[in-house]
């Protein structure tokens, strides 16, 4: 009699363990945990593996010929933002020479971005103006870099856009360029007329800065903040 008694009970011990245990929290910290407690490594791990912040090895064009240059026009080498620096292995001595350079793309608009930032004591890209969407690239080769930041990015107006499926790209309305400790951040500032929202589900941001080719797919539905999209 006692025996059947401890058999029933089992069952309902065991029940009664999985209930005591833990429930997983499927949420990001960023979601799942308020901003005030944000400590400076939550923001670090934002800034670093987030949906807003992307690392991407960048494609290098080769260098056209003198007489390519000659036919174009053109006399010597360019020089500049994209160009300076971008042969020399030091940069990135992982990877093989002209297959590629490691730049990070950051969502600089997004609030859990600009909060991280903050609490991580890290200067954003001083840009002129909030009103609008912007993504900065980091990490890109530069020995000097000397002038106004929006003459410097006026040349890299054109070569950016945002891509969207079934709808018109869009273009930046400025970008700018910033001298940072030992490398160039480009900033480009994308107007909130285009009104991205999570039925776009996929964008895509390209551009060409000198001889560096970007390209980026960033997915809408994992950027959401506390059920929010935020770019």
């Amino acid at each position: 009699m006692h025996r059947t008694r401890i058999t029933w009970l089992i069952p309902c011990f065991s029940v009664l363990l999985i209930a005591a245990e833990p429930v997983w929290r499927s949420e990001p910290m960023w979601n799942d945990k308020p901003i005030a407690d944000w400590t400076q490594e939550d923001a670090r791990q934002i800034l670093a593996n987030s949906p807003w912040v992307k690392t991407v090895v960048a494609g290098v064009t080769r260098r056209e010929t003198e007489d390519e240059r000659r036919e174009g026009g053109n006399m010597g080498q360019p020089t500049g933002i994209g160009y300076d620096g971008v042969d020399d292995k030091r940069i990135d001595s992982t990877l093989p020479k002209r297959q590629g350079i490691r730049l990070t793309l950051r969502w600089e608009s997004a609030l859990p971005i600009r909060v991280a930032e903050i609490r991580a004591h890290e200067s954003s890209p001083p840009t002129l103006s909030d009103d609008g969407y912007s993504i900065a690239v980091y990490g890109i080769p530069a020995t000097y870099v000397n002038g106004d930041p929006a003459s410097l990015g006026k040349p890299l107006k054109s070569l950016a856009s945002l891509k969207r499926e079934g709808k018109q790209d869009v273009k930046p309305s400025s970008v700018e360029v910033f001298e940072l400790e030992d490398s160039v951040a480009v900033v480009y500032q994308f107007p909130l007329s285009a009104e991205i929202g999570k039925r776009d589900s996929i964008i895509e941001f390209t551009a060409m800065i000198g001889r560096l080719q970007v390209s980026q797919h960033f997915n809408l539905s994992e950027m959401l903040f506390h059920g929010k999209l935020e770019l």
